[in-house]
């Protein structure tokens, strides 16, 4: 009898201070975001076919050869993806993987291109299915790295750890990566902290966004390896706001935490270009009297909500700029 099908799940990511300097040896905080999510759904088949995909292959091996001759295409490349890198994980780790195939799908609410994590998601949820179905765990540190791997090297989009990071451990998260970190464990370290201590927060996202968020860190990549001083220093600067927040929130000190969220975002404005709109978007929200630095690459805020009426506000203002503002759920 065919075992029944197996669902899994994984949340948004807000970047709350710190970004983007994951990808550079860094420090940041974040959390997991469960007004969103990204679904995916497994179950075993005679042939191994990505929904809504038209192909279906033979095994998880021919789908791993197919893509490594021809590449990804279609709308479920996340998940063709994600099916690659865990059958080589799997291969490097002498894991046997069952002689079954399956059909996969996904369905997402996060909403697209706005700095939310949307699809590092996708990936997270289907390794999670995947890991379920064939009934292997993979250790919780190397999680992030696999999904990280899945996006950069199979699909050459330029991201770090941090929203993995966030997606996999879920909850508000403080993360080191720091070189000799990452150069002996091949991982950073991912400390809980309790959500419980944040103040009241809100979320504003673009509901038309401008841009690719996959892209946005390219330039910046750039610059960091020809060694660009500003950028070094800038980024180094950023990810000291991470140590400096995570003691702000340790002790409830809510004005400092405001600042140091205004100064994550002027410190990026200084090496990374802003879009208009992101930028109408923060200025609105400090003109209010609200903190407010991007959740991610652009296209959503981030900033502290003392009140009801603060709320209120950020809604109407906000929301004539074409902005849908959330009360963010974290758990």
């Amino acid at each position: 009898m065919a075992r029944a099908a197996i669902e899994r799940t994984a949340f948004a990511r807000v970047g709350l201070l710190g970004n983007p300097s994951d990808g550079y040896f860094g420090r940041t905080i974040s959390f997991a975001l469960r007004n969103f999510a990204a679904r995916v759904r497994l179950a075993e088949s005679a042939t191994l076919r990505v929904e809504p995909d038209v192909d279906a292959f033979r095994s998880v091996e021919q789908l791993a050869e197919s893509v490594g001759r021809q590449g990804y295409y279609g709308g479920a490349r996340l998940v063709k993806a994600t099916i690659k890198v865990f059958h080589d994980y799997c291969i490097g780790h002498d894991f046997a993987l069952a002689k079954k195939n399956f059909a996969i799908g996904y369905e997402s609410s996060i909403p697209r291109q706005v700095g939310l994590a949307g699809s590092s998601a996708i990936v997270t949820a289907a390794l999670r299915a995947l890991m379920a179905f064939y009934e292997i765990e993979i250790p919780k540190a190397e999680q992030p790295g696999l999904i990280l791997s899945a996006e950069v090297d199979e699909l050459g989009i330029t991201a770090g750890l941090q929203d993995r990071v966030a997606q996999v451990y879920e909850g508000l998260v403080y993360m080191d990566f720091s070189e000799e970190l990452m150069s002996e464990h091949g991982h950073g370290r991912y400390d809980p902290l309790d959500p419980k201590l944040l103040p009241r927060l809100y979320v504003a996202y673009q509901t038309q966004p401008a841009k690719v968020s996959g892209h946005a860190l390219d330039d910046l990549r750039t610059r960091w390896e020809r060694g660009d001083v500003q950028v070094i220093e800038t980024l180094d600067r950023i990810a000291a706001l991470a140590d400096e927040g995570r003691d702000a929130i340790l002790a409830r000190d809510r004005e400092q935490l405001a600042g140091l969220m205004n100064a994550n975002f002027d410190l990026r404005r200084r090496v990374m270009a802003i879009s208009e709109s992101d930028l109408r978007l923060v200025e609105a929200a400090r003109a209010l009297g609200a903190c407010a630095k991007l959740t991610g690459s652009g296209g959503a805020i981030v900033g502290i909500c003392e009140d009801d009426t603060l709320h209120e506000r950020l809604v109407r203002q906000l929301g004539a700029l074409g902005a849908h503002v959330i009360e963010p759920e974290i758990g």
